[in-house]
């Protein structure tokens, strides 16, 4: 698992490197590009104004919505990965923040039409996942949704056949989502969906039990 420094280090580099695994097909970016139109179209078919971003990284989906006149608000622990992101948007809402340790103080109390996150949340253990959303669903506004999208899987089964093609390439120290297991967890509080995109990539939304189409600022 990187921490902030090796983050800081790969910062210049992470692009180029998750384009050569997704051309390449190969864990862990296999579908990268694919994932990101999905969730690009998902945010824009609701016309929000609000996105917050949990781990913006160098903010390549988010600069399109930031290109569309969307309201950004990123988090990051990396000061690199910011400062290549409040490159591209110099008017988004940057905060240096570790995730793991909860949502920061500085968006106490805001709400937002979507908040997403890509290939970031693997980093928190299953029951932090847990905690963690239920925390992040206090700060959407009517009818938002939380969309991710990461190393995942449907069952624990693709996620062992992926362990094993990817060989040594396998990382043992992230915490990957396995969709059936935490929908058991949170489906008394919310609607879960799910689509796989890659062998190793999938979409996972979340929604409270009353969603309904649209989003309300």
């Amino acid at each position: 698992m990187l921490d902030n420094h090796g983050f800081n280090l790969w910062a210049g580099d992470y692009d180029e490197a998750v384009e050569a695994s997704d051309d390449d097909n190969t864990y862990p970016f296999a579908g990268y590009k694919d994932l990101m139109n999905v969730i690009y179209g998902t945010v824009m078919s609701q016309n929000p104004t609000t996105v917050l971003d949990i781990g913006i990284g160098t903010g390549t989906l988010t600069f399109k919505l930031y290109e569309s006149g969307i309201k950004i608000t990123g988090i990051d622990f990396s000061d690199e990965m910011l400062a290549i992101v409040r490159e591209k948007m110099p008017t988004a809402t940057l905060i240096k923040h570790d995730f793991t340790k909860g949502m920061p103080a500085e968006v106490r109390g805001a709400k937002y039409d979507f908040i997403i996150s890509t290939y970031a949340l693997h980093h928190l253990t299953d029951d932090e996942k847990v905690s963690f959303l239920l925390s992040a669903t206090e700060h959407l506004n009517n009818n938002g949704k939380i969309i991710i999208g990461d190393v995942s899987f449907q069952n624990k089964a693709d996620l062992d056949n992926c362990k094993i093609s990817s060989g040594d390439e396998w990382d043992d120290d992230e915490f990957y989502f396995i969709f059936t297991e935490l929908e058991e967890k949170l489906k008394d509080k919310y609607h879960l969906t799910y689509r796989q995109i890659s062998h190793c990539a999938g979409i996972l939304e979340v929604s409270s039990l009353h969603h309904t189409e649209g989003c309300s600022s």
